[in-house]
């Protein structure tokens, strides 16, 4: 298990250095001048190349990137340029907890929904009910997550006043941001647990385990779940990460003071160091999700080998 994780943490180098270069260039390729944000538009260009060169940004893009890099390698992300505070002191003062937060409790909450939705229209399959579940997930999965936000902001917030707008930190805050970005991963997480479930209902051994007389709470909870759950554990992975990086629009929205909301500031001002940094932060989160979800294959099967 040990020599399986250090070979997969290994494996990850490349790809987070590919992630680098990839967000390096595209940062320096969109319009705009970083130096004339700073100093306004009407500023003399005398002033907005004095910004460029103490800035860096006059130096060739091999420098400015091996610039980045050694600062990566002695653990600093870059001091913003907007703020001029380190990065890593704006990032994991608040926001990087804000953000870890929303797509905990989102995924917490797609769990429970779609594992409880999946479940039942599996075994209630081709029946009204299943349809309508179905329905809804579809429903679900093709609603925008921004104009989700804006309907329950207008129902429960402006009409009912039952939770506040904006912001993050108690509950009336927290309920409609991750009912916003939890609802579409519950409406995926559905479909894959009544796919994977329908499969595992037509095996031998569940047929076997009723024909014993076994209570058919066991056979669906002991029995066919747990034999089910490899895709499903996929999927929570893949949407628990989804949920970190695609936070920015909900963020957005409910002007929650998240990574999200941080990174779509950095891009409009052209704060490069601030998009590297997050985007890398972000990119190691996807990684050792992924990294736990493999390893928890284990637990659900033992035939699994991770050597």
């Amino acid at each position: 298990m040990i020599q399986y994780i250090i070979r997969r943490l290994l494996q990850t180098i490349p790809v987070l250095i590919g992630v680098t270069i990839v967000v390096f260039l595209l940062m320096h390729l969109i319009p705009g001048d970083a130096a004339q944000v700073i100093v306004g538009e009407g500023a003399p260009r005398e002033q907005v190349e004095q910004v460029r060169e103490s800035l860096g940004l006059n130096d060739p893009l091999p420098v400015q990137y091996a610039s980045y890099i050694g600062g990566l390698l002695q653990g600093d992300l870059g001091t913003s340029i907007r703020s001029n505070r380190p990065i890593v002191e704006e990032v994991f003062t608040t926001r990087f907890w804000v953000t870890l937060e929303l797509a905990l409790y989102s995924t917490i909450l797609a769990v429970f929904l779609g594992l409880t939705a999946g479940i039942f229209s599996a075994v209630k399959r081709n029946s009204p009910a299943d349809i309508g579940i179905m329905f809804v997930a579809l429903f679900g999965l093709s609603m925008p997550n921004f104009w989700l936000g804006l309907m329950l902001i207008q129902f429960f917030a402006v009409d009912l006043s039952w939770f506040r707008p904006s912001g993050w930190g108690t509950w009336s805050q927290n309920v409609l941001p991750v009912l916003t970005l939890g609802t579409g991963g519950a409406a995926i997480i559905a479909r894959m647990t009544r796919s994977s479930m329908l499969e595992v209902l037509n095996q031998d051994y569940i047929r076997t385990a009723r024909a014993k007389g076994a209570k058919e709470r066991i056979v669906i909870y002991r029995h066919a779940l747990k034999n089910a759950m490899i895709p499903i554990i996929t999927v929570i992975g893949l949407e628990f990460g989804g949920f970190l990086s695609g936070a920015v629009l909900t963020e957005t929205v409910f002007s929650v003071n998240g990574m999200g909301r941080y990174v779509i500031t950095a891009i409009n001002m052209r704060d490069y160091p601030v998009v590297q940094g997050t985007v890398l932060i972000l990119s190691v989160m996807f990684v050792l999700v992924n990294l736990i979800v493999d390893i928890s294959y284990r637990y659900f099967n033992k035939r699994i080998d991770l050597n």
